[in-house]
């Protein structure tokens, strides 16, 4: 069921990808003041947007959980915070590295957008670990939607007190009503977002079918280890 449309998810994704950097680097022009390295922006904030959004996604998931107490839709919130939180990883790292060549340091603690991102990455760092101290499955599930709607709602709030503060160093990508940037940054930009798009929504639909591959293949193993009376096994035969 998950496998369902994986092939050509992933090779939009893939071409969508190479057209964005291809963008990035023979069409987008340099910044006057960072140069080359300001290129570096259209992977750290489409990662960071795209990042938040999984978030958001992972709360939403976990909501129709506790509505219907469907077991799936607690898989959906998983592998949505899951890959979130490697887009995240790949967040800081980049923009550790854009820090360092524009403004000589690694990270900046007076810079409210840095410190608000970093807030949340560590509030769903905590998600696994909350997760895995319960034993129990249902409780675990039910215990771990409520957190994820719960720092799902805090992820808007915290973008929105963000945006009203006044940044210090970091720039804004929409400062202006046609984002302040030119045509060509713009478009490169908005490719950008829709390629991580595409690249998040593979990676949830491939481990999404690997675990269903991976719980199908368990519960097979379970069923051929226990022999039923008179020795024969849990899996009956087809009949044609």
């Amino acid at each position: 069921m998950y496998g369902k449309g994986l092939k050509p998810l992933s090779i939009a994704a893939v071409a969508m990808l190479a057209l964005s950097l291809s963008l990035v680097f023979f069409y987008a022009p340099l910044d006057g003041d960072q140069g080359f390295i300001q290129k570096i922006f259209y992977v750290h904030v489409p990662l960071a947007i795209t990042a938040l959004v999984g978030f958001v996604a992972g709360g939403v998931f976990a909501i129709l959980h506790l509505r219907s107490n469907d077991r799936k839709w607690d898989a959906y919130s998983y592998v949505a915070i899951h890959i979130s939180v490697i887009f995240g990883v790949a967040v800081l790292i980049t923009g550790a590295i854009w820090a360092k060549a524009s403004w000589g340091h690694w990270w900046v603690w007076d810079e409210p957008t840095l410190v608000s991102f970093l807030i949340v990455f560590l509030l769903y760092a905590t998600y696994y670990p909350f997760r895995y101290a319960i034993e129990d499955r249902d409780r675990q599930a039910r215990y771990a939607s409520v957190f994820a709607v719960t720092a799902g709602a805090f992820v808007p709030l915290n973008f929105m007190a963000v945006r009203m503060a006044e940044s210090l160093v970091h720039p804004r990508t929409f400062a202006t009503a046609e984002g302040g940037m030119p045509g060509e940054m713009m478009l490169t930009f908005l490719c950008s977002l829709v390629a991580m798009g595409l690249l998040w929504t593979t990676l949830v639909k491939f481990e999404l079918t690997a675990k269903s591959a991976s719980g199908q293949v368990k519960r097979l193993r379970r069923a051929l280890d226990a022999p039923v009376a008179g020795g024969s096994s849990r899996i009956a035969p087809e009949v044609s």
